[in-house]
């Protein structure tokens, strides 16, 4: 029997098991794209909480970059019904994780057969799973306690397939919905997931954080062990903490609640401003929270490098917005990407705006704004969508994918804390100071630093 032999029935598995998956995707999303076109084409009334639920489960259990596809759309201003959204923003912290033969395997793929011998001890069960792998605690031989971060096997054909799946949704979703191009939304998301699955990319990005917040005493980030680590196999130090939800449950004072907001601001806000680089998926288990109130920054798979004249953009909206000088908005839409706007697309454009910004233009105390999640953010998104059908609809620059998901992704935390600062001066104290020469300089020296190749901006 050749070694071919040998392998053909773990193959056959491989994919019998693909086959189910990629029928079970397919079946869920057009699931959802006839639902929702037949409630609003036919009148059909459809149950849209049972029907998210059960979409909900069905792609948690396929533990793929599909079940990330669906919580980055959750994001994004109705791209899916508030029903769904809701639904789908849990996904990440449902993903069942592998057993342990099946962990076994994979370790010693990736690290060879002996790779026991490199650990004092290795967790059977994952302390945490997620879309693409799950994390495993471990202890050095040194007697360091070690996070492993193993990937899921096959990923790359996962993606391929989910990613086929993903454009097959957003054009049934364009034949009854003109309002927003997905195009390059489309095409952010099949960049961003095909880079997550490099783990030595992702340990190019910690490093690349770990160059930018080197004078941030409220952060804390782990270290990578490379020899422990592969291209699907990344080890770093485990960094104690506890989780947010666990964290609220204890009833904390204002005060402390307001100060670990005002931390999480500047871990995220420090390396836009001065680098023009944003941490793209800031949900509740990428970070905990460490005794004296600082940060655990933790997951570095999706990370975005932006142009200068992009983060220039965001400063000069605002300002816009502040003076109500038209002018400089349009150059501020202009500077992000936006092509063709009349009148009539910047005045739709401003009014989200204005919502979006309004807790950094009003210089006083007050709890963030509840954006998607809150009612009148959702009435203001069904107001801007309905304009924006109305005058033919617009089509977002890719940038915005990634950079709307973690502005959402982190309003969603402060929400959940419960937060009360001037956001105003926060912002102050980064932007003040604004240069996008300097920038360019400061963004071309960390990445040089990180080893990050040139051109991915």
């Amino acid at each position: 029997m050749t070694s071919e032999d040998n392998k053909s029935p773990d193959r056959e598995r491989q994919f019998g098991g693909r086959l189910r998956r990629y029928a079970k995707v397919t079946s869920t999303m057009g699931g959802l794209a006839a639902r929702v076109a037949g409630e609003r084409y036919l009148g059909f009334d459809i149950d849209r909480g049972k029907h998210a639920a059960d979409l909900r489960k069905a792609l948690g259990g396929l533990k793929g970059p599909i079940m990330k596809v669906a919580q980055i759309l959750s994001t994004i201003p109705d791209a899916l019904p508030p029903e769904y959204a809701d639904e789908l923003a849990s996904l990440q912290a449902d993903a069942p994780a592998m057993g342990w033969l099946f962990t076994r395997r994979r370790m010693a793929s990736e690290l060879g057969a002996d790779w026991q011998d490199k650990f004092t001890s290795f967790t059977r069960d994952a302390v945490s799973a997620a879309s693409l792998g799950q994390v495993h605690q471990a202890t050095s031989l040194e007697g360091e306690t070690l996070a492993v971060k193993l990937q899921y096997p096959d990923m790359q054909s996962a993606i391929e397939a989910d990613l086929r799946q993903l454009k097959l949704l957003f054009q049934l979703y364009e034949r009854y919905d003109s309002a927003i191009s997905t195009r390059d939304i489309y095409d952010e998301l099949s960049d961003r997931l095909k880079e997550e699955l490099d783990y030595r990319r992702e340990a190019a990005n910690l490093k690349l954080y770990s160059y930018m917040l080197r004078d941030e005493p409220v952060v804390t980030l782990p270290e990578y062990v490379p020899e422990l680590s592969t291209d699907r196999l990344l080890t770093m130090s485990w960094l104690d903490g506890t989780r947010v939800m666990p964290f609220l449950e204890t009833n904390p004072s204002q005060e402390t609640r307001n100060e670990i907001a005002k931390n999480m601001f500047r871990v995220w806000y420090v390396p836009f401003y001065y680098y023009g680089v944003i941490h793209g998926d800031p949900h509740l288990g990428n970070y905990s929270l460490r005794q004296d109130n600082s940060i655990n920054l933790m997951d570095f798979g999706s990370i975005r490098l932006f142009r200068p004249q992009f983060v220039a953009g965001v400063i000069e909206l605002y300002k816009a917005l502040r003076d109500q000088n038209r002018d400089q908005a349009v150059d501020a839409y202009e500077r992000w990407g936006f092509t063709g706007l009349d009148n009539e697309a910047i005045s739709v454009l401003n009014m989200w705006a204005e919502f979006i910004y309004a807790p950094l233009l009003e210089n006083k105390v007050r709890p963030i704004q509840e954006m998607r999640n809150g009612k009148a953010g959702r009435e203001l998104a069904g107001k801007v969508h309905q304009e924006l059908k109305r005058i033919g609809g617009i089509k977002p620059p890719r940038e915005f994918v990634l950079m709307d998901r973690a502005a959402v992704g982190l309003g969603s935390v402060f929400m959940h804390l419960g937060a009360e600062v001037n956001w105003h001066n926060l912002f102050h104290d980064l932007i003040d100071d604004f240069d996008v020469n300097k920038l360019a300089q400061r963004q071309s020296e960390a990445t040089k630093f990180a080893d990050i190749p040139e051109g991915l901006i």
